[in-house]
């Protein structure tokens, strides 16, 4: 772990003159300030203050003195330059309360709570994410693909492979490991495998992660986005978690006798999971756009129901490497890359810990084609649905115990009173759909 001293040392040794705090709103986007390097040690000593006022979810005016507090283990150097060619390094920080509490606001501490909660029943949470995304010409107007590539092409047709070759080596740069990269089904569309690792790191890496992407794809003068569903008629992009727990250094998840390699625990996991996933949708798919990928057809799931092999499932438990103890884990499908990262695995990890406390039950697979049942046969079954909308998404998360005892009451009701007014803003616009159809006609 690097702590003080070292920070200060190599800051002091590459010549770094600022110093980038990040932290996250409640909705994922990232925020900074910076500090110059003479400020460096006292802010790890002490934090550095800001208004927290003006942070969506964070204070009211009347109590926004915040305390940002670098967390020295994720010290790095941003590996692109400024425009005076000054070396600057970042840190993420966890945010506090003047008198050094924890702000129950800050959705790094909501997963560490979590975490917290799994260490106690003696399990490390990893997860390794599989982020999607689009790399358009612009951000403008309608969305124009630079490829018309698919899954796994290569060239000539896939002509990012430059970007996510450089896209790579900035997060390697990084200290953030890869483990693979491709072209995705849709046009234009892109996939990069952060390699496995525990729940906070992977947070922090993953909204690293968005940055890089965005900023490569600046520099190559093209825009890349993580909006879930960009393109009609094209798949949009997901973030498949694959998640275990590990007890010391045993997978939890693993057992050699069973049919599927999935011991009890993990089967407990995915009971709780499949449970508690409706109400927990609107953490994992948090906008009014995430809802137009989740409709049948392209490949993205709609149907509570797990799996060892078809992918339009909502859990698949991989089958890879099935008597690798190290590659037993559940891969949760319904996520998408626009999520905020510490509430998405927080929510995940709490829903599948439930599972374990309570000793949820988990029925055989379905290995058919779920598409292919009628209503009467999914209803059999006992086969739920997800939301169909961001609305019933909001009202499931409201009467959700799990979800305000997980997100605190502070973060629960500031994301449904967010999400309202989307919803409300969204259902009140006149639609190119609703002025090609009707306009004519009526």
């Amino acid at each position: 772990m690097k702590d003080k001293e070292y920070i200060l040392k190599a800051a002091k040794d590459q010549n770094v003159k600022f110093i980038r705090l990040w932290f996250t709103d409640i909705l994922g986007m990232l925020k900074s300030f910076s500090i110059t390097i003479a400020e460096l040690e006292d802010a790890l000593e002490d934090g550095m203050g800001f208004d927290g006022s003006s942070i969506e979810g964070f204070a009211r005016i009347d109590e926004s003195d915040m305390i940002a507090k670098p967390d020295p283990s994720t010290f790095t150097i941003l590996p692109w330059r400024t425009t005076d060619d000054s070396t600057v390094g970042r840190m993420f920080c966890d945010i506090h309360y003047p008198d050094g509490r924890p702000y129950e606001g800050d959705p790094r501490w909501v997963l560490r709570q979590q975490l917290e909660r799994a260490s106690k029943l003696g399990y490390t949470f990893y997860v390794g994410p599989e982020l999607e995304y689009f790399y358009f010409k612009s951000a403008q107007g309608p969305p124009i693909a630079l490829d018309a590539g698919g899954y796994f092409d290569l060239t000539p047709l896939d002509v990012a492979t430059d970007l996510r070759k450089d896209t790579i080596l900035t997060l390697e740069a990084m200290g953030i490991p890869v483990e693979y990269s491709h072209h995705e089904v849709a046009p234009s569309q892109h996939e990069i495998d952060l390699r496995y690792t525990d729940a906070l790191t992977m947070a922090d890496s993953t909204m690293t992660y968005r940055l890089v992407v965005k900023e490569v794809a600046m520099n190559h003068g093209v825009y890349a986005t993580f909006m879930p569903k960009p393109i009609f008629g094209q798949n949009g992009s997901g973030m498949h978690t694959h998640q275990s727990l590990f007890k010391d250094d045993r997978n939890a998840f693993y057992d050699p006798n069973d049919k599927y390699h999935l011991s009890d625990i993990g089967r407990k996991y995915i009971a709780g999971l499949m449970k508690h996933v409706p109400e927990i949708t609107l953490v994992l798919n948090q906008w009014v756009n995430s809802y137009k990928r989740l409709v049948p057809g392209y490949e993205a799931p709609i149907y509570v129901s797990w799996t060892t092999r078809n992918r339009s499932d909502l859990i698949r438990v991989p089958g890879y490497r099935p008597n690798k103890e190290d590659a037993m884990r559940v891969e949760l499908r319904s996520p998408d890359p626009a999520c905020n990262p510490y509430l998405a695995f927080a929510v995940m990890l709490s829903a599948g810990l439930e599972g374990i406390e309570k000793s949820y039950q988990l029925q055989d697979p379905y290995e058919g084609n779920i598409y292919e049942l009628t209503d009467s046969e999914r209803a059999e079954r006992g086969i739920q649905t997800l939301p169909e909308d961001l609305y019933e998404a909001i009202k499931l998360a409201e009467g959700s115990e799990l979800l305000r005892r997980t997100l605190g009451e502070h973060v629960f009701y500031k994301l449904i009173e967010n999400k309202k007014v989307e919803w409300a803003r969204y259902k009140a616009q006149v639609t190119d759909y609703e002025i090609d159809q009707y306009l004519p006609i009526l």
